[in-house]
């Protein structure tokens, strides 16, 4: 009789349990599925569970959502390597900005047509220069989604000590205040990794300059970035920048920022909850972030173009489902899908995402990243050559900055060594 019991108890369990699974099999099984290749930030910043933003786009359009992530370069690998077979299973690729050149563009969609067809709402909104830095040959590729916009970051309780009351508003301030907090020997004024293209850029577009332009005029203005370089060289002969210099990596400019051994670096927006941090940080909540400011000649006559990295959302030409894959990305880059990855600390790509109140209260700069990233744009635009090219450039930029070679003549041979790769 036990046994009797016993066997009907678990027959009823079971079938309980079966027919609870056939009644949410509908809310756990989507009919589509769409493929994604992207680094893990874009996957997280959507949200999930009840947070998830994409829930209601996922219901109306009876579809799932299967994230394949990979850090940055083997994911642009992976991406190009899927794009360039037959066919393959993903939709939607998150494309870095500085590597669709003219070969890489042709493996993915031209999203043109899917714009007049079925638009974006208030493109407009999304800043013009990412959107440029996704128009290959006439074609837009990519729709911006993320953004690593620079900033200047001044340690306010440093400054003070120098006397200062407020961050530089032009470069020659920066360079002034950095030299003083130099002399003063309360830390050393700038600190700049020696072997990213973004701080010479940022230099010689405070001066009105810059390295490459979007249609690849090499040094538009040689005098501005000779001007760039000889104050990078000062700041070095001056203390202003460490004696590490030639050896400074990106991290170490977050490490002594935290730690009160330099007053001035340039780093994304992003950035700042990280120098602020408690737990990491002996100045939480005195690192703030400005604009990186332009020379005095140029104050309130030419606005700085600050350097922008961006990601954009691409698909492959070889997709199966591509009006899935662009209801995603309309959905991704629609305005309230946008505000909702800035609350979850995504960069955005929309200037007006800066404005609304509820990132505003989270994020004190962010009328401060909007301007900037009104006017930003890349380093310099992909092709080919891009690395050999920057290598070219940091060697020739380190030479001057130490001393071993004059700022005029470093500027002569960017040119001379640089020129060839030229698309």
């Amino acid at each position: 009789m036990k046994t009797l019991q016993t066997n009907r108890r678990g027959f009823l369990a079971g079938a309980t349990a079966t027919l609870a699974l056939i009644a949410a099999a509908p809310s756990l099984a989507a009919g589509r599925t769409l493929n994604i290749l992207s680094h893990r930030v874009h996957q997280t910043s959507l949200g999930e569970g009840e947070a998830d933003l994409m829930a209601a786009w996922k219901q109306a359009n009876d579809a799932d959502l299967a994230f394949t992530t990979f850090d940055s370069n083997p994911l642009m690998d992976r991406l190009f390597r899927e794009a360039s077979l037959p066919e393959t299973e993903f939709g939607v690729g998150y494309l870095v900005d500085n590597r669709p050149t003219s070969e890489i563009a042709k493996l993915f969609e031209p999203l043109d047509p899917w714009m007049e067809k079925d638009a974006i709402g208030d493109f407009g909104d999304i800043a013009p220069g990412l959107i440029k830095g996704m128009t290959i040959d006439g074609k837009l590729i990519g729709i911006p989604v993320r953004t690593a916009t620079q900033a200047l970051f001044c340690n306010l309780d440093l400054l003070e000590q120098a006397g200062f009351s407020a961050p530089p508003t032009t470069l020659e301030e920066l360079v002034a205040q950095a030299q003083k907090i130099t002399d003063d020997k309360i830390a050393t004024g700038m600190i700049l990794a020696s072997d990213l293209a973004v701080f010479p850029v940022m230099f010689a577009r405070a001066f009105g300059g810059d390295f490459l332009t979007p249609d690849f005029t090499l040094l538009p203005d040689p005098a501005a970035m000779e001007q760039a370089l000889t104050v990078l060289a000062g700041m070095f002969e001056n203390g202003a920048l460490p004696r590490s210099y030639a050896t400074t990596k990106n991290d170490d400019q977050v490490t002594w920022m935290q730690q009160g051994r330099a007053a001035f670096t340039v780093l994304p927006f992003a950035r700042a909850a990280q120098l602020n941090d408690p737990e990491q940080s002996k100045y939480p909540g005195r690192i703030t972030a400005v604009g990186f400011p332009v020379a005095e000649a140029l104050a309130g006559k030419t606005p700085m173009a600050t350097v922008v990295e961006a990601w954009a959302m691409v698909i492959p030409a070889n997709a199966k489902d591509k009006e899935l894959a662009w209801s995603y990305i309309k959905q991704v880059a629609s305005p309230e899908t946008t505000l909702g990855m800035a609350l979850n600390g995504n960069g955005p790509a929309r200037v007006s995402t800066f404005s609304d109140p509820k990132l505003v209260e989270k994020n004190p700069q962010a009328a401060i990243e909007a301007e900037a990233l009104a006017n930003g744009r890349g380093a310099f635009p992909p092709f080919p050559e891009a690395a050999r090219a920057q290598a070219l450039f940091l060697e020739e930029v380190q030479l001057a900055v130490l001393g071993r070679k004059s700022p005029a003549e470093a500027v002569e041979t960017i040119t001379q060594r640089v020129t060839p790769l030229l698309p």
